[in-house]
């Protein structure tokens, strides 16, 4: 699937809290090596926990986070082209996460999605009526984005939603 890029500072709050923290960018004053190298791990493990609560059915699932550049890369096997492009979106809305590399393998690979960037003032039904040309289609968005969407009025700027192919 490669490379799709989110927005750094919105998403899920997994870091911090004495449970992981992303790792200080270049930048930042020193740390040791071994201490960002434990920082990522635990980032990345709160990542994949955060994916596995998804039950996408992911197999083999690894998953690495590089503090400098923000990038969170997926391996594994993925049983459809939906898991795979959910797995990527949960890790990609995660906050200090810009980048992620997704390397899953697909058993049942489908047409790729789209993806849109919300920005304050979109609705579900908006971005359907953008997408589809119909408004009353924004369940197959809500549905397309379960189970990080909860609620079809729950969305936030800077969240990156799924868009299935029409189809």
């Amino acid at each position: 699937m490669g490379l799709i890029s989110f927005i750094k500072d919105a998403g899920e709050k997994l870091f911090g809290h004495g449970t992981a923290a992303a790792a200080p960018a270049p930048s930042a004053p020193a740390v040791p090596a071994a201490s960002v190298g434990d920082l990522n791990a635990k980032a990345g493990a709160a990542i994949k926990t955060y994916i596995e609560a998804q039950k996408l059915g992911i197999t083999g699932l690894d998953v690495t986070y590089d503090g400098a550049s923000t990038t969170v890369t997926l391996k594994g096997q993925a049983p459809t082209q939906e898991a795979s492009e959910k797995a990527a979106l949960a890790a990609g809305n995660v906050s200090s996460v810009t980048q992620v590399d997704n390397q899953l393998s697909v058993a049942a690979p489908a047409d790729a999605s789209q993806y849109h960037d919300v920005v304050k003032g979109d609705t579900l039904s908006a971005i359907a009526k953008k997408y589809y040309g119909d408004a009353n289609k924004y369940p197959k968005i809500f549905e397309a984005n379960k189970p990080m969407l909860s609620d079809p009025d729950k969305i936030y700027p800077g969240q990156k939603l799924r868009i299935p192919p029409a189809g």
